[in-house]
């Protein structure tokens, strides 16, 4: 049975930011998912866990200065440094936090720079941060994301990010498959989830949704979701499912399509 975890970066935003692990756990989730947690220090962030009996899956690598435009430094050229700090920081947090999972965002590229300069740069820092990553038994994910979304991301569709993943070879490389995203780029999701989960190496590491087109709840839009939980069940997935989407409304009052999973895990 699938298991979902809330991102409390978009969901429960009518809350303070430390208020959204009490809001989830009253409604039933078992684990988190967000962004980034370096405003907070770790063990706040750990008694928040614990005071709400919640799992961290999930959070993302420092991605620069979002404040002006960055999404990710590991495919920057001249960034290496920054970058292993920053993963160092991160490896910090995980511990504390227990979350298995590391999202290490690639960055932006613009046309006329050189594209096979920054996959070289991006394939040296992941295969460092696997490194460091595996001593401490924790798995690296890479993302896939929608040109819409984020416009000039390095890295957009599931066979380049499994291609990446296989290159470098390691067991604690994987990609995170954005249902959402995959859909709004390529399309033909479940062809996709059967050829990438099957994988002896690469693979799919954690899986995110959302509503298409407007990231909104899962049940809102063009993605049949109930046939996918199945399939996903089917394919022998044992993660968590993160719900990275954006509320149409309220939070709680948007979980109806949520309630028969949680009436099944209490049965």
């Amino acid at each position: 049975m699938p298991r979902f975890a809330a991102n409390l970066s978009m969901m429960y935003t009518e809350f303070a930011f430390p208020e959204r692990f009490a809001a989830a756990a009253k409604d039933g989730f078992k684990a988190v998912e967000y962004l980034f947690p370096y405003e907070y220090p770790a063990a706040d962030l750990r008694r928040l866990l614990d005071e709400h009996g919640l799992e961290q899956v999930l959070f993302n690598t420092a991605p620069g200065n979002w404040a002006l435009g960055e999404r990710g430094i590991a495919s920057l050229p001249g960034r290496e440094e920054e970058f292993k700090q920053a993963f160092s920081t991160s490896l910090d947090y995980a511990r504390m936090l227990g979350n298995r999972h590391l999202h290490v965002m690639a960055g932006l590229i613009q046309p006329e720079q050189d594209r096979e300069k920054h996959r070289a740069v991006y394939l040296r820092n992941l295969a460092y941060a696997a490194l460091l990553a595996a001593r401490e038994g924790i798995t690296i994910v890479i993302e896939p994301i929608n040109t819409r979304d984020i416009p000039g991301y390095f890295l957009n569709r599931q066979d380049e990010a499994q291609e990446i993943c296989l290159e470098i070879g390691v067991e604690n490389l994987r990609v995170q498959f954005d249902i959402y995203h995959c859909q709004i780029v390529e399309g033909d999701v479940a062809t996709k989830l059967r050829r990438d989960m099957s994988r002896l190496h690469a693979g799919i590491g954690h899986i995110q949704i959302a509503g298409v087109p407007d990231r909104h709840e899962p049940d809102l839009g063009e993605v049949n979701y109930p046939y996918l939980f199945d399939l996903i069940d089917e394919l022998g997935y044992q993660g968590w499912i993160g719900c990275e989407y954006r509320p149409r409304a309220g939070t709680s009052a948007g979980l109806g399509w949520l309630a028969p999973w949680l009436r099944q895990a209490k049965a």
